[in-house]
């Protein structure tokens, strides 16, 4: 059990650090540190009263009601929009009482964070079983870096013992629109003792927009709505939400298209002595003792991985978004695998 404090972490996505790690790197970087979809959903115009009006009221219920067909959720009335998940995550954790928050990782480290901010005693978990001792209980499904997968019934009977003594469940499911969502508790919510979170911008590509949801029972819903206000949500984010949400065929190419693209990666990893042992279709997730020395020497190249300070012997590679960006990463691969091989050689002679 591995005690956490509120402090901030470092997080994949910030060109300004690579910079600053990488200063003769060749620019632009191919930033893979992310799971952020490089096909982003089509761009359209907007007119320019999104921008000078506030948003119009049955613009954002019309959101609501797409997101809770989008993700299986109830109804309508179980599902609140935000302008992102990130800024949801203290309110969340402040639903109940301050008392034993565990987190079961290692996992994206903003939980533990938020947590703290709410005054709960925080502490990661390795094991599944041991969550059932906290009066909340966080698990992000599919996990974030290594894509673990906890079945759904085993959270809904720790979700029933959560609500016997008035504990709460949180579910993260950022990257369930790729993952198997015949585990997503979307379903489940309108039980109690249960929050599902659901982030836009992983999936559709668009995370700057700034849109996600929580997804839990109907007073809980309208708790959290309540402390937002009105106009929580920025008009570009309704429309994009709006238009996105309910546009299934993209949805279903797209989660075609990204499944062919994480086996391309899988194999060019493979091909280079950089096996894949897990991920989702938006990340791969590697563990390799000399795991520092490719995130900098693919730095170096100008290809951002994601390291882990804490986990030295793990990386997260995010999809290359163009051919370009595909034949870069093979030629920094190829140079340092033969970097590798001729070291190897060397110690031999």
């Amino acid at each position: 059990m591995k005690l956490l404090d509120g402090a901030a972490v470092d997080h994949g996505g910030s060109l300004g650090r690579a910079r600053a790690l990488f200063p003769n790197a060749p620019q632009p970087f191919v930033d893979l540190s992310t799971g952020i979809n490089p096909h982003s959903y089509p761009l359209f115009g907007l007119p320019a009263t999104i921008l000078s009006r506030l948003p119009e009221a049955g613009r954002a219920r019309e959101l609501v009601e797409i997101a809770a067909r989008a993700y299986g959720a109830p109804s309508p009335a179980n599902v609140a929009a935000a302008p992102g998940t990130q800024i949801l995550l203290p309110r969340v954790a402040s639903l109940i009482a301050p008392g034993k928050a565990l987190v079961l990782g290692p996992t994206y480290a903003e939980h533990a964070r938020a947590a703290a901010i709410a005054r709960h005693e925080v502490a990661e978990v390795g094991d599944f079983v041991a969550l059932a001792e906290a009066d909340l209980a966080i698990v992000v499904n599919p996990n974030n870096p290594d894509g673990r997968i906890i079945e759904r019934d085993r959270l809904l009977a720790l979700a029933a013992g959560m609500r016997a003594k008035g504990g709460l469940l949180v579910v993260d499911e950022a990257f369930m629109d790729v993952g198997p969502r015949q585990h997503s508790l979307a379903g489940d919510v309108g039980q109690g003792g249960i929050v599902v979170l659901r982030s836009f911008g992983k999936f559709f590509g668009l995370a700057g927009l700034r849109l996600g949801f929580v997804l839990s029972d109907a007073a809980t819903v309208d708790r959290v709505d309540t402390q937002f206000g009105p106009w929580a949500v920025a008009g570009p984010a309704l429309e994009y939400g709006i238009r996105a949400l309910a546009d299934i065929g993209w949805q279903d190419a797209m989660r075609a298209s990204l499944a062919d693209a994480s086996a391309r990666l899988d194999g060019l990893l493979g091909r280079f002595g950089a096996p894949v042992v897990g991920g989702t279709t938006l990340f791969r997730y590697l563990r390799m003792p000399d795991a520092a020395d490719l995130f900098s020497a693919l730095g170096e190249r100008g290809i951002l991985l994601r390291h882990f300070v804490d986990r030295p012997g793990v990386l997260r590679a995010g999809l290359p978004g163009s051919q370009e960006e595909w034949q870069r990463l093979e030629s920094a691969l190829a140079e340092w695998a033969s970097r590798r091989e001729d070291q190897s050689k060397g110690s031999k002679q």
